[in-house]
Parts: structure tokens; C-alpha cells; sequence
């Protein structure tokens, strides 16, 4: 039965923003003709994974720009013209980073100046590009010592290890271009490049085998010990023996892979994207990890009690919770799904995390669905989550890779970017009616982790606790770094703590509804900040 809402029809129950039937049914238009954004990932085997975008903001002015991958073709920059609440408005600018076979791209302050820097994904060598605060961007690999090897580059994670003043880096590579296509069995080794000695810029790789293809990686801090640990997403398809990974890194000890005997699961899937977000409020994160066929949503098999440490076992949930997204939801085409991109976001802001996956078939392969539709997977208070991607008008059936969702136009609302292969980017406007109230923080600390990658956010109300993790990593070859976004349903203002890297949970702070807000590990307030157009 088709959910029917008018603005009649919204309550506002215990605080949170819900139809009389079930969660607001979010709405997004289309503005991809309108937008300025003409971008197309194109290529033949080379680029039948990857197809990224990064989204972050270059120029100081809050309106995150976007870089969008081109595959065989140039990369293309676009800067973020748009005004609060208006139309989604981009301008191409020639910023230094329009490289050729690119996969996708990660936005991270490097070296902490406070201007963005760029780390460029590409089938060859890899690039860090410094930021010069006015969009423009110069290479860095010499002068910080970045090695960009000669692979096929699909994943990416970034951390600030306990104690450095540098970041730790790690690339995922795909298959071993230079190897015949059959039989399959030649991963190109993933490397962890970690800082040097005495000094910024890094230090020669490491290489962490056994590798097995990974599409997504994410640094994370699954059991709240203060320090993350690097979780792949990997695809099974080309490697005997392969399955999921989880690596423990902590400073000064050689990475460790996580095995049975520490409680790790076998699981052996078609990894392609990797997310996480604590969904049940138990302070531990669940994590979406996207497939061929069935998706996954784990959750630790044992939440620790009474600050026992937990063991890395998780269970599958996705089936309870509604989220296999394993077939088409909508269409003729009933053969199983291709899933890549992967996020969390609250898009109708009723303080409840929903999901948003991209779908297309890799290469016309024939077992699989040719008309995928992408997936809005909208959580109700029950935490199982509804299909509303054709409701919202978002299921677009092209052949989807990576991309974003991010407030772009600063009203409250997040927006959705869809990189397809073959096929022009997509963009669309969040315009959702009876939508709930936000926040939206920025997290600022001293030092060269200036971003503070790491840390927990958390937001109370009425409605309860939601807890997100600042990570640089994840989705698929597609990075995010500006606004932390929260719905908070009818609630007026909001309790904000953060546990900063490696340190216990602060001080609350209060923020109003509706309202951005820049913490300060520094300051004892928050600092409101407006858009200036």
C-alpha cells in the first residue's frame, strides 16, 4: 500500500516529526540540467569499479565544492554557487585536479593549515594534491613523501594514530592490471602509509597482506577503545580464499589482522561499500557493508557490559531490519542486485538514520539486474527501515557508482550526487515537506589533526541519543568533509558533546535548532555561523 502524506497528515510525536502512517516520506527534484553539473565517469574494464566524487569546501565560504571522477576522461571540479535554500547551483573551475584515470577522491587536511587538501584516487599513480585555500591545488607526493605506486586504486581510509602528528593513509588496490584476466588470484597488495619519524610526511608503505581486492576500507572505532582500526570492504570475485578484514593499528606495532581466534567471523561477500552509524543508541556503531545480491548490516553479536572490551564479532541484521536490498524494489527486472556507494544520513530529519545505496550492474553481466534502482531505505521508530527512494523521486535505474549526500545549498536539508557509469552525474534537491528540525557542527581542534578525524559526536534531545563517528573513509572511492548534519525532530535545542581523538567525552554544549555551529576543543561556547549569501 502506497504511503499517502499531506501536511495535514504530519504529527509530531514525543518530539519527532512522523506521518499519521508511518516516517515523513522525504522528497527530493531533480536539478541535474539546472545544476551546472555535466560530469560522466566513463571507461571500459579499468573503470567498471570506482566512479567517486569528494565534497568539501575550498574556498572558506561553508558550501561544500565538488571534484567528480571522469575515468578515462579528466576529472572535472565544480565550486558551489548556490544560496541557502535555493536552487543547487555549481561553476566548472580548473583547480589542478582534473587528472585522468581517476576512480575517485578523499578530501583530508593533510598538514593541518586549515586548507583542504585532495587525495586522487587513480588506474596508475595515486596523488596527494596540497590545497591552497582559494580551490587551486598543487602535487605533494615528493614533499611529503607520499608514495603513489602503479596500481589500481579503489579504497581509501585515513586516521590520526594515537600520539602522531601526522596522519596514517591507507589505499586499497584492486586487481593486478598487468595479469591476465583469467584465471583471477592477483590482488595488488593494499598499503598503510604511516608517518615518519621526527618529522611531517610519511614513511615508506607497508604493505598488508594477504590483500583481497577491496572496494571501500574505513578507519573506525568499533569497540570505543579510543584508537580505530581499518575494516575492508573486499570483493570475493578475485581471490581464492578471500573474505572480509578488520586490522588493528596502533602506533608503533606492525599491523595485526584480526582472526578467528580473536572472535573476527569469516564472511565472505561481493564487498563494495562500507559505512557506519551507531543505529540503536547502545553506544556501539553498526556498519552497512554493500554487495552483489543480499547487503549487510552488522552489529556486535555481544555488547559488552560493565566496560568489558568486546570482541570483534558481529551478527547480521540486515534482514530483520529491511535493508538486504538484495533485488529491485520496483521493475520487471527480478534478477539480484549490484550495490556500491553507502551512507547514513537522516534526510528527513526526524533523528533517525536513514540509508542510502547506489545500485548498477558492473559490466552487463547477465546474472545480475540491468534496471537497479538506487535504494532510500528510511528507518521508522520500530529501527527497521521502509523503501521510499521512488516516493522521494530518487530511484534513478542508470548504473550508479559513488556518491554524495551533503547539504549543499545550507538549508537543513541533505541533498543527494550520484556518480553513474557511462552516463551523466546526477543531483538532486532535498525539498522535503513536514521535515523535522537539524543541527549542523563542525568540530575544530588544535593541531595537525585540525578536523578531528576520530571523534565521536553526540546529540541528545527528547527523542534520545544519536552518536556519529568523524571518519575520512568509507562509501565508495567518495569523501566527505564539512558540515556533521542531525535531524532533531520538534525538538528546540539540542545537547552536544564530543569525545575529541584519544581523550574522554567533554563538556556539553547547547545549540539551538536550525542552527550551524563550530566546536572548539578550545572554547568553553559554541560559535554560531551563518551563510553569507
Amino acid at each position: 500500500m502506497r504511503l499517502r502524506v499531506t501536511l495535514a497528515a504530519i504529527l509530531v510525536c514525543a518530539g519527532r516529526a512522523f506521518a499519521a502512517d508511518g516516517p515523513v516520506v522525504p522528497a527530493f527534484v531533480e536539478e541535474t540540467k539546472v545544476s551546472g553539473i555535466d560530469s560522466v565517469y566513463t571507461g571500459e574494464w579499468q573503470y567498471m569499479v570506482g566512479g567517486g566524487a569528494a565534497a568539501f569546501d575550498c574556498n572558506g565560504d561553508g558550501f561544500e565544492d565538488v571534484l567528480i571522477a571522469g575515468g578515462e576522461k579528466p576529472a572535472t571540479f565544480y565550486v558551489n554557487k548556490s544560496t541557502k535554500g535555493g536552487t543547487l547551483s555549481f561553476t566548472k573551475q580548473k583547480s589542478g585536479l582534473e587528472f585522468e584515470a581517476m576512480t575517485g577522491a578523499y578530501p583530508l587536511d593533510v598538514d593541518g593549515d586549515g586548507k583542504m587538501d585532495v587525495v586522487v584516487l587513480r588506474v596508475g599513480e595515486n596523488i596527494v594534491m596540497k590545497g591552497q585555500g582559494d580551490c587551486t591545488f598543487a602535487r605533494a607526493n615528493e614533499d611529503w613523501g607520499f608514495a603513489g605506486g602503479d596500481g589500481w586504486s579503489t579504497a581509501y581510509a585515513a586516521a590520526w594514530e594515537k600520539g602522531s602528528d601526522w596522519p596514517t593513509i591507507a589505499i586499497g588496490n584492486y586487481i593486478d592490471r598487468t595479469q591476465e584476466m583469467e584465471p583471477w588470484g592477483s590482488c595488488t597488495p593494499n598499503v598503510l602509509q604511516r608517518p615518519k619519524d621526527g618529522g611531517k610526511g610519511f614513511a615508506p608503505p607497508i604493505e598488508l597482506k594477504p590483500s583481497y581486492c577491496p572496494l571501500s576500507m574505513l578507519f573506525t572505532d568499533w569497540n570505543n577503545s579510543g584508537s580505530a582500526d581499518l575494516r575492508m570492504a573486499n570483493d570475493r570475485e578475485y581471490y581464492e580464499g578471500g573474505q572480509e578484514q578488520m586490522w588493528q593499528v596502533r602506533r608503533g606495532e606492525p599491523p595485526k589482522l584480526y582472526s578467528k581466534a580473536d572472535g573476527w567471523a569469516y564472511l565472505r561477500i561481493w564487498g563494495m561499500g562500507l559505512a557506519g552509524y551507531d543505529l540503536d543508541g547502545d553506544g556501539f556503531q553498526e556498519y552497512a557493508i554493500t554487495s552483489m545480491a543480499d547487503n549487510k548490516l552488522q552489529t556486535l553479536k555481544e555488547p559488552p557490559k560493565d566496560g568489558a572490551v568486546p570482541k570483534p564479532t558481529f551478527k547480521d541484521v540486515a534482514w530483520p531490519k529491511g535493508v538486504t536490498a538484495h533485488r529491485p524494489f520496483m521493475g520487471t527486472d527480478l534478477k539480484p542486485s549490484t550495490a556500491w556507494h553507502v551512507d547514513f544520513q537522516d534526510v528527513n530529519n526526524d533523528g533517525l538514520a536513514d540509508l542510502f545505496i547506489a545500485k548498477g550492474n558492473v559490466s552487463a553481466m547477465p546474472d545480475f539486474a540491468m534496471k537497479d534502482p538506487n535504494n532510500l531505505l528510511v528507518q521508522g521508530k520500530d529501527g527497521k527501515f521502509i523503501e521510499m527512494a521512488d516516493k522521494a523521486g530518487v530511484a534513478s535505474t542508470e548504473t550508479s557508482r559513488g556518491g554524495a549526500l551533503v547539504d549543499f545549498n545550507l538549508d537543513g536539508l541533505v541533498d543527494l550526487l550520484v556518480i553513474n557509469r557511462n552516463s551523466p552525474s546526477q543531483i538532486w534537491r532535498n525539498v522535503t515537506p513536514g521535515a523535522g528540525n537539524w543541527v549542523e557542527l563542525r568540530l575544530s581542534e588544535p593541531g595537525s589533526n585540525i578536523n578531528a578525524i576520530g571523534a565521536m559526536v553526540e546529540v541528545k534531545t527528547d527523542l534520545g541519543t544519536q552518536t556519529r563517528e568523524i571518519t575520512s573513509g568509507g562509501g565508495h572511492v567518495s569523501g566527505q568533509s564539512g558540515w556533521v548534519h542531525f535531524g532533531i525532530g520538534g525538538a528546540k535545542t539540542a545537547q552536544v558533546r564530543v569525545r575529541w581523538p584519544g581523550e574522554d567525552w567533554g563538556k556539553p554544549y547547547a545549540v539551538v535548532a536550525n542552527s550551524f555551529a563550530i566546536l572548539d576543543q578550545m572554547s568553553a561556547a559554541t560559535t554560531p555561523w551563518q551563510p553569507s549569501r
